[in-house]
């Protein structure tokens, strides 16, 4: 236990003091909120008002509340698994540097320091993603508070759900990559792909229906779609309370990914944690597998 210990605190610390890697784990957050602030905010705002039957008025601190509830539950939603890749990138540079051969003379286990890494990685990501869903509850305060006690509790537990999820999936994929070129190509792929892929940085209901059906297969939509209920549900209640007619409501919800369609069948939030907690478990249970038959094909 000491030497696992050991192994998270060395390499928590290194991502921290490795001022590139820490850089290129922001890449996602600032790319979407560079582009909320050049664009993204008024293409949001102007779908939201077309969704509206034309002369009902709606108070600034609704649109805001809801335009700040898709910014944050998207940029969390891609950042939980993007950050994940980033800060799991050590793993990889160990190999490359060499650093990793001179560890496993030491007498620490492979599944010991594989474990380091996986521990580390999620910590990490949590830390940073926790750090920013506190600035996103400071925003939506300050330009329109409509989450309720239990939203911010399973906004938390969707974070913790997505971390887990980016960290399994990273420590899969970086666990046959080798050298820095790899790093590079995987690290910039994943960081600028997976919010498109996931919906993150454009409602999938604004893509084909040919893509938006192949979309519905990967896990990511679905943690995505979780973000998005849970930080826009107290203000979509609101609408109600506001008199909004129920078809107008659905609209906006289905416009937003606020609810998900699989083949026209609505998608409810226990099956989306159905899926996304079983990709955790499947990615840890193939990163365990991996590390056991490597460790018996080492020994042969």
């Amino acid at each position: 236990m000491k030497v696992l210990l050991s192994l998270i605190k060395r390499n928590t610390k290194l991502f921290f003091k490795d001022k590139a890697m820490f850089l290129t784990s922001l890449i996602t957050p600032l790319i979407l909120i560079l582009l909320f602030v050049t664009f993204l905010g008024n293409v949001y705002r102007d779908s939201f008002n077309s969704s509206l039957p034309e002369g009902m008025n709606i108070s600034k601190s609704l649109i805001e509340g809801f335009i700040g509830g898709w910014l944050f539950s998207s940029l969390l939603s891609v950042s939980c698994v993007t950050i994940a890749f980033c800060s799991n990138l050590l793993m990889i540079q160990d190999k490359a540097d060499g650093i990793l051969p001179d560890l496993t003379i030491a007498p620490i286990k492979k599944t010991t320091l594989s474990l380091g890494y996986f521990i580390s990685s999620a910590l990490v990501t949590l830390i940073i993603c926790y750090l920013a869903l506190i600035v996103g509850f400071i925003y939506l305060a300050c330009v329109g508070w409509y989450l309720s006690f239990v939203d911010v509790i399973l906004i938390i537990i969707d974070v913790f759900i997505l971390v887990l999820f980016g960290t399994s999936l990273s420590s899969l994929i970086n666990y046959f990559l080798k050298t820095q070129g790899q790093m590079s190509a995987v690290g910039t792929l994943i960081s600028t792909g997976y919010g498109f892929i996931c919906g993150a940085y454009m409602p999938m209901s604004q893509f084909g229906i040919t893509l938006q059906r192949i979309l519905m297969f990967l896990p990511g939509s679905y943690g995505t779609s979780l973000m998005h209920s849970h930080f826009m549900r107290g203000v979509i209640d609101e609408f109600g309370n506001n008199n909004f007619p129920q078809e107008v409501i659905d609209g906006i919800k289905k416009n937003f990914d606020a609810v998900l369609y699989f083949f026209d069948h609505k998608v409810e939030n226990w099956m989306s944690y159905i899926v996304i907690i079983s990709s955790v478990v499947l990615f840890i249970g193939a990163y365990i597998l991996i590390n056991i038959f490597s460790k018996r094909k080492e020994r042969s």
